[in-house]
Protein backbone atom coordinates (compact mmCIF):
# COMPACT_ATOMS: atom_id res chain seq x y z
CA UNK A 1 0.00 0.00 0.00
CA UNK A 2 1.43 3.00 -1.47
CA UNK A 3 -0.29 5.26 1.69
CA UNK A 4 1.93 3.32 4.54
CA UNK A 5 4.70 5.07 5.98
CA UNK A 6 7.96 4.47 4.37
CA UNK A 7 6.28 2.98 1.33
CA UNK A 8 7.98 4.58 -0.82
CA UNK A 9 11.52 3.79 0.61
CA UNK A 10 10.18 0.09 0.58
CA UNK A 11 9.90 0.71 -3.15
CA UNK A 12 13.23 2.08 -4.17
CA UNK A 13 15.31 -0.26 -1.82
CA UNK A 14 15.94 -3.53 -3.72
CA UNK A 15 16.93 -1.54 -6.63
CA UNK A 16 18.80 1.04 -4.26
CA UNK A 17 20.64 -1.83 -2.85
CA UNK A 18 21.76 -3.24 -6.19
CA UNK A 19 23.27 -0.21 -7.16
CA UNK A 20 25.29 0.24 -3.87
CA UNK A 21 26.26 -3.58 -4.62
CA UNK A 22 27.62 -2.82 -7.80
CA UNK A 23 29.82 0.62 -6.86
CA UNK A 24 32.73 0.72 -6.77
CA UNK A 25 35.12 0.61 -4.17
CA UNK A 26 37.60 3.98 -3.44
CA UNK A 27 40.87 2.97 -4.36
CA UNK A 28 44.32 4.53 -3.27
CA UNK A 29 45.04 5.43 -6.94
CA UNK A 30 41.72 7.73 -6.98
CA UNK A 31 41.49 11.16 -5.85
CA UNK A 32 40.74 12.37 -3.03
CA UNK A 33 36.78 11.94 -1.88
CA UNK A 34 34.62 15.08 -2.21
CA UNK A 35 33.31 16.91 0.79
CA UNK A 36 29.30 16.86 0.72
CA UNK A 37 26.67 19.56 2.70
CA UNK A 38 23.15 17.44 2.71
CA UNK A 39 20.33 18.59 3.80
CA UNK A 40 18.95 15.51 5.45
CA UNK A 41 15.41 15.32 5.63
CA UNK A 42 14.10 13.64 8.72
CA UNK A 43 11.59 10.69 8.38
CA UNK A 44 9.46 12.07 5.92
CA UNK A 45 12.70 11.70 3.05
CA UNK A 46 10.87 7.84 3.43
CA UNK A 47 8.40 9.09 1.78
CA UNK A 48 9.99 11.34 -1.04
CA UNK A 49 10.38 8.96 -3.63
CA UNK A 50 12.52 11.65 -5.83
CA UNK A 51 14.53 13.18 -3.22
CA UNK A 52 15.74 9.68 -2.30
CA UNK A 53 16.35 9.30 -6.05
CA UNK A 54 18.32 12.26 -5.95
CA UNK A 55 20.17 11.64 -3.15
CA UNK A 56 20.80 7.72 -4.41
CA UNK A 57 22.14 9.26 -8.01
CA UNK A 58 24.45 11.45 -5.94
CA UNK A 59 26.40 8.53 -3.73
CA UNK A 60 26.82 6.31 -5.93
CA UNK A 61 28.52 8.57 -8.72
CA UNK A 62 31.42 8.92 -6.36
CA UNK A 63 33.42 5.61 -5.24
CA UNK A 64 32.01 3.97 -2.16
CA UNK A 65 33.93 5.53 0.36
CA UNK A 66 36.32 3.33 3.02
CA UNK A 67 34.09 5.26 6.26
CA UNK A 68 32.31 8.36 6.41
CA UNK A 69 32.41 11.09 9.33
CA UNK A 70 29.25 13.11 9.27
CA UNK A 71 28.38 16.22 11.61
CA UNK A 72 24.88 16.27 12.35
CA UNK A 73 22.70 19.36 13.79
CA UNK A 74 21.16 16.83 15.78
CA UNK A 75 24.50 16.88 18.10
CA UNK A 76 25.29 20.07 19.66
CA UNK A 77 27.54 18.86 22.23
CA UNK A 78 30.78 20.26 23.88
CA UNK A 79 33.33 18.95 24.20
CA UNK A 80 34.31 17.78 20.63
CA UNK A 81 33.16 14.07 20.43
CA UNK A 82 32.32 11.68 18.02
CA UNK A 83 29.54 8.42 18.66
CA UNK A 84 30.97 4.56 19.59
CA UNK A 85 32.49 3.20 17.11
CA UNK A 86 31.12 -0.24 17.86
CA UNK A 87 29.39 -2.06 15.15
CA UNK A 88 25.60 -2.25 15.72
CA UNK A 89 25.68 0.91 18.20
CA UNK A 90 22.45 1.90 18.48
CA UNK A 91 20.20 5.17 16.60
CA UNK A 92 18.71 7.73 18.19
CA UNK A 93 15.43 8.34 17.50
CA UNK A 94 15.48 11.85 18.09
CA UNK A 95 12.36 13.30 16.55
CA UNK A 96 8.93 13.22 17.80
CA UNK A 97 5.06 12.72 15.92
CA UNK A 98 6.25 10.52 13.30
CA UNK A 99 4.86 7.11 11.96
CA UNK A 100 5.63 4.00 15.08
CA UNK A 101 7.96 2.63 12.04
CA UNK A 102 10.52 5.38 11.96
CA UNK A 103 11.18 3.99 15.55
CA UNK A 104 11.86 0.68 14.62
CA UNK A 105 14.19 1.52 11.72
CA UNK A 106 18.02 0.42 12.14
CA UNK A 107 20.70 0.95 10.26
CA UNK A 108 23.48 -1.15 11.58
CA UNK A 109 27.02 -0.04 9.74
CA UNK A 110 30.30 -2.11 10.94
CA UNK A 111 33.04 -1.24 13.60
CA UNK A 112 34.68 2.17 13.22
CA UNK A 113 37.30 1.54 16.03
CA UNK A 114 40.17 1.98 13.69
CA UNK A 115 38.23 6.11 12.07
CA UNK A 116 38.04 6.90 15.80
CA UNK A 117 41.65 6.67 16.10
CA UNK A 118 42.43 8.33 13.16
CA UNK A 119 40.46 11.15 14.41
CA UNK A 120 41.26 11.27 17.50
CA UNK A 121 45.15 11.90 15.84
CA UNK A 122 43.93 14.76 13.96
CA UNK A 123 42.87 16.81 17.03
CA UNK A 124 44.88 19.10 18.37
CA UNK A 125 46.34 18.34 21.96
CA UNK A 126 43.95 21.55 23.77
CA UNK A 127 41.33 20.17 22.31
CA UNK A 128 40.56 16.14 22.82
CA UNK A 129 38.12 13.89 21.20
CA UNK A 130 35.73 12.52 23.58
CA UNK A 131 34.69 9.23 22.94
CA UNK A 132 30.89 8.59 23.86
CA UNK A 133 30.47 4.33 24.87
CA UNK A 134 26.93 4.16 23.69
CA UNK A 135 25.63 7.17 22.05
CA UNK A 136 24.88 6.32 17.79
CA UNK A 137 24.00 8.47 15.09
CA UNK A 138 21.11 10.72 15.48
CA UNK A 139 18.49 10.62 12.47
CA UNK A 140 20.79 13.95 10.86
CA UNK A 141 22.96 11.45 10.11
CA UNK A 142 21.14 7.48 9.94
CA UNK A 143 18.20 8.57 7.43
CA UNK A 144 20.04 10.00 4.59
CA UNK A 145 22.58 7.26 4.84
CA UNK A 146 20.61 4.83 5.04
CA UNK A 147 19.28 5.74 1.46
CA UNK A 148 22.72 6.81 0.32
CA UNK A 149 24.59 3.30 1.38
CA UNK A 150 21.69 0.87 2.11
CA UNK A 151 23.43 -2.19 2.83
CA UNK A 152 25.30 -0.21 5.76
CA UNK A 153 28.61 -1.57 5.19
CA UNK A 154 30.69 1.75 5.33
CA UNK A 155 31.89 2.31 9.09
CA UNK A 156 30.13 5.97 10.26
CA UNK A 157 31.64 8.11 13.07
CA UNK A 158 29.51 11.19 13.81
CA UNK A 159 31.07 14.01 14.89
CA UNK A 160 29.52 16.92 17.42
CA UNK A 161 29.16 20.41 16.77
CA UNK A 162 31.08 22.01 19.52
CA UNK A 163 30.35 25.68 18.95
CA UNK A 164 28.56 27.41 15.89
CA UNK A 165 31.29 30.15 15.24
CA UNK A 166 32.06 29.65 11.49
CA UNK A 167 35.33 30.14 12.03
CA UNK A 168 36.06 27.69 14.67
CA UNK A 169 33.72 25.26 12.78
CA UNK A 170 36.26 25.47 9.87
CA UNK A 171 39.13 25.31 11.60
CA UNK A 172 37.97 21.34 12.64
CA UNK A 173 36.88 21.06 9.22
CA UNK A 174 40.53 21.53 7.99
CA UNK A 175 41.32 19.01 10.56
CA UNK A 176 39.37 16.32 8.61
CA UNK A 177 41.17 17.56 5.15
CA UNK A 178 43.31 14.29 5.26
CA UNK A 179 40.84 11.73 5.86
CA UNK A 180 39.49 12.64 1.75
CA UNK A 181 43.03 11.38 0.49
CA UNK A 182 42.41 8.56 2.95
CA UNK A 183 39.15 7.71 1.19
CA UNK A 184 36.71 9.15 3.74
CA UNK A 185 33.58 10.84 3.24
CA UNK A 186 33.21 14.24 5.29
CA UNK A 187 29.73 15.05 5.45
CA UNK A 188 28.02 18.31 7.00
CA UNK A 189 24.36 17.23 7.67
CA UNK A 190 21.83 20.12 8.05
CA UNK A 191 19.27 22.34 6.04
CA UNK A 192 19.88 24.67 3.71
CA UNK A 193 16.40 26.52 5.00
CA UNK A 194 14.70 24.99 8.76
CA UNK A 195 12.04 27.64 9.77
CA UNK A 196 9.96 24.88 10.82
CA UNK A 197 7.75 26.88 13.19
CA UNK A 198 7.03 29.65 10.11
CA UNK A 199 5.38 26.71 7.61
CA UNK A 200 1.93 27.09 7.12
CA UNK A 201 -0.31 24.14 5.69
CA UNK A 202 0.14 25.92 2.74
CA UNK A 203 3.90 25.48 2.44
CA UNK A 204 4.05 22.11 4.03
CA UNK A 205 1.50 20.38 1.92
CA UNK A 206 0.43 22.73 -1.01
CA UNK A 207 3.52 23.33 -2.43
CA UNK A 208 3.92 27.09 -1.43
CA UNK A 209 7.77 27.83 -0.84
CA UNK A 210 7.61 31.07 1.31
CA UNK A 211 9.54 34.18 0.46
CA UNK A 212 11.98 34.23 3.21
CA UNK A 213 13.17 30.35 2.38
CA UNK A 214 13.60 30.79 -1.42
CA UNK A 215 15.48 34.02 -0.67
CA UNK A 216 17.61 32.61 1.94
CA UNK A 217 18.32 29.34 -0.64
CA UNK A 218 19.53 32.60 -3.62
CA UNK A 219 21.63 34.42 -1.40
CA UNK A 220 23.35 31.03 -0.24
CA UNK A 221 24.26 29.50 -3.37
CA UNK A 222 25.47 32.82 -5.05
CA UNK A 223 27.74 33.43 -1.67
CA UNK A 224 28.99 29.98 -1.68
CA UNK A 225 29.37 30.05 -5.94
CA UNK A 226 31.37 33.48 -5.27
CA UNK A 227 33.25 31.73 -2.63
CA UNK A 228 32.48 34.79 -0.10
CA UNK A 229 32.86 33.00 3.50
CA UNK A 230 32.58 36.23 5.10
CA UNK A 231 29.29 36.65 3.86
CA UNK A 232 28.25 32.80 4.74
CA UNK A 233 29.85 33.63 8.64
CA UNK A 234 27.33 36.96 8.62
CA UNK A 235 24.49 34.40 7.65
CA UNK A 236 22.49 36.25 10.34
CA UNK A 237 22.03 39.54 8.52
CA UNK A 238 20.94 37.71 5.59
CA UNK A 239 17.91 37.79 3.45
CA UNK A 240 15.06 36.14 4.59
CA UNK A 241 16.73 35.66 8.35
CA UNK A 242 15.63 35.12 11.22
CA UNK A 243 12.60 32.92 9.21
CA UNK A 244 14.97 30.96 7.88
CA UNK A 245 16.97 29.88 10.74
CA UNK A 246 15.37 30.53 14.01
CA UNK A 247 18.23 28.33 15.15
CA UNK A 248 21.93 28.17 13.54
CA UNK A 249 22.20 24.19 13.94
CA UNK A 250 21.03 23.52 10.72
CA UNK A 251 23.25 25.67 8.80
CA UNK A 252 26.49 25.53 10.89
CA UNK A 253 27.60 21.91 9.59
CA UNK A 254 28.31 23.92 6.14
CA UNK A 255 31.16 25.65 7.85
CA UNK A 256 32.65 22.24 8.63
CA UNK A 257 32.09 20.86 5.17
CA UNK A 258 33.99 23.99 3.79
CA UNK A 259 37.16 23.51 5.88
CA UNK A 260 37.15 19.92 5.26
CA UNK A 261 37.27 20.80 1.46
CA UNK A 262 39.43 23.89 1.80
CA UNK A 263 39.30 27.65 0.06
CA UNK A 264 40.16 26.25 -3.53
CA UNK A 265 37.47 23.42 -4.02
CA UNK A 266 35.25 24.04 -6.80
CA UNK A 267 31.44 23.51 -5.67
CA UNK A 268 28.43 22.63 -7.51
CA UNK A 269 24.64 22.26 -5.84
CA UNK A 270 24.13 18.55 -6.01
CA UNK A 271 20.22 18.58 -5.15
CA UNK A 272 18.02 21.76 -5.23
CA UNK A 273 14.19 21.78 -5.09
CA UNK A 274 11.90 22.54 -1.84
CA UNK A 275 10.19 20.12 0.73
CA UNK A 276 7.24 21.70 2.82
CA UNK A 277 8.30 25.08 1.28
CA UNK A 278 12.11 24.10 2.69
CA UNK A 279 15.38 24.20 0.58
CA UNK A 280 16.69 21.19 0.23
CA UNK A 281 20.13 22.12 -1.62
CA UNK A 282 22.84 20.00 -1.06
CA UNK A 283 26.23 20.80 -2.24
CA UNK A 284 29.41 19.10 -3.18
CA UNK A 285 32.70 20.36 -2.98
CA UNK A 286 35.60 18.86 -4.99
Amino acid sequence: MRDLAGAAFDSMLPEAQDRSRRQRQWAESDAPLPVMFLSHGAPPLFDDGPWMSQLLDWSTSLPKPRAIVIISAHWESAPLSITAPAAGTPLVYDFGGFAPRYYQMQYATPDASELAGTLAALMPGDEPLHQHSVRGLDHGAWVPLKVMYPLGDVPVIQLSLPTHDPHRLMEIGRRLRPLREQGVLVIGSGFMTHGLPFLTADMMHGGQVPGWSADFDAWAQDAAERRDLDALAGYRHAPGMPYAHPSPEHFSPLFVAWGAAGDDACLRSAIDGYMWGLSKRSLQFD
